[in-house]
């Protein structure tokens, strides 16, 4: 089986075996060697960590949530973003404070390391029904796949949040306190560990909540050691559903590692926008009549989550499986539709000046001659063939089954529409660095 990958402005193609995928090399030995940390470049600010907001599930209760955010790329001067596009009343933040926790994924912070967030210099902010807001940038320093912990009380506030499908290695994730304004406390004595309560459903109890987060949305750096950033954007598979099984990292995280072996001034940050069940065209959710569980559709979701990231300098696009399934309240889409759709992003990034990298759709189990398997082949040839994308990344061949190449091959998938960590991993060690660092 050949894997390609097409440049359209050299028309360079790249080809590889499957086999050789796990030690794909990066951009060369010159461009790899002794480059990881280092000073922060002078490129401007950077998204180093992000995660789209998806829908508004009830009212915080008075209690502190800490949520853990692992950021691409070393940096300094830490702001954070807080949002409400979908609350019908204001957040109202009484106090917020980012600090550093004493390993991946604990409550626990760094002894000195938890630093009041201002905005504009007041400790409060009222953020209003459709409205975000950043800090002011907090004088610290974090390192590559380093945990900030962001703690937030603001009781009463409609909560706007990101519910992430469960995926194993330091998910983003909140722990909410069992009462009151604690969030400049250090320690993990009002953050309990337990109940687990896994981040796949939207819950306000007491306890760790891994792949849940509630008005965080984005931490940028002021002097990022990267020289911009790359936002995927995408559905379930960028969000990392399922991604089970060792590893245990989405493929995104798999990509920002081999990123950070680059020297500062080449890399770029990696900022996640996907969102489980987020359709590239707009349409009616297929999963969700309330339109609360899977983010607007792409196009609606670009400004906020795309274009207002900072060093923004590529987006990926990884979209349209759950167009082309659809579900109970949306039928499956033609090809026609969601070729429109991913055309109509491709000339807003290039509206820009900013390039677009599209992927291939995965394998869905569709029968071989349906109208959902044929749309889904229709998809990816234009992908392949159109010339609207900078670059084309075809996870289409990397994962398929070559006897049946209507599923993924059986030790690399979840299910019919997910790859599980494993494949994951494929698909973060295939991605030549060339082309998302153009």
């Amino acid at each position: 089986m050949e894997v390609v990958t097409v440049r359209f402005v050299s028309r360079r193609w790249i080809t590889g075996l499957l086999v050789a995928l796990v030690t794909v090399p990066t951009l060369s030995a010159a461009n790899s060697a002794g480059a990881v940390g280092g000073a922060a470049v002078a490129h401007g600010a950077a998204g180093v960590w992000s995660a789209s907001l998806e829908g508004v599930h009830g009212v915080s209760p008075d209690a502190t949530v800490r949520q853990i955010a692992r950021v691409s790329v070393p940096g300094s001067g830490i702001r954070v973003r807080l949002g409400n596009p979908f609350g019908s009343t204001p957040v109202v933040v009484r106090e917020a404070w980012l600090g550093r926790p004493i390993a991946p994924g604990a409550p626990k912070l760094v002894n000195g390391s938890n630093k009041r967030l201002t905005f504009r210099g007041a400790r409060s902010v009222t953020i209003a029904p459709g409205q975000s807001v950043i800090s002011d940038s907090v004088p610290v320093t974090v390192q590559a796949q380093q945990d900030v912990a962001v703690s937030i009380y603001a009781p009463g506030s409609p909560v706007n949040d990101h519910t992430f499908p469960p995926f194993a290695y330091d998910p983003p994730a909140s722990y909410i306190g069992t009462g009151g304004n604690t969030a400049a406390d250090p320690s993990d004595a009002s953050f309990p560990g337990y109940p687990v309560i896994p981040g796949n459903t939207s819950s306000t109890a007491a306890g760790y909540h891994p792949g849940q987060t509630w008005w965080l949305d984005l931490v940028t750096a002021d002097r990022p050691a990267a020289k911009g950033t790359l936002v995927t954007l995408g559905d379930s598979i960028t969000d990392g559903y399922n991604a089970s099984g060792p590893p245990g990292q989405r493929w995104t995280d798999v990509l920002a590692d081999r990123l950070n072996a680059l020297p500062a001034s080449a890399r770029v940050a990696v900022a996640n926008a996907g969102i489980s069940g987020n359709t590239v065209s707009v349409q009616p959710n297929p999963y969700d009549p309330t339109g609360q569980c899977c983010g607007p559709p792409a196009p609606q979701r670009l400004d906020r989550d795309v274009f207002s990231v900072p060093g923004l300098r590529t987006v990926l696009l990884l979209e349209g499986t759950n167009d082309l399934g659809g579900g109970d309240n949306a039928p499956p889409a033609s090809s026609a539709q969601v070729i429109g759709a991913m055309r109509g992003i491709a000339d807003r990034v290039h509206g820009r000046h900013l390039r677009i990298v599209g992927a291939t759709i995965l394998p869905m189990c569709n029968a071989a001659g349906s109208d959902k398997e044929n749309n889904r082949l229709a998809v990816n040839e234009w992908i392949r063939t159109s010339g609207v994308f900078d670059e084309v990344l075809d996870f289409d061949a990397v994962l398929r089954d070559p006897a049946d190449p209507t599923v993924m091959i059986a030790d690399l998938r979840n299910d019919c529409y997910h790859p599980n960590a494993a494949g994951d991993a494929m698909l973060g060690r295939y991605i030549p660095l060339s082309a998302v660092l153009a």
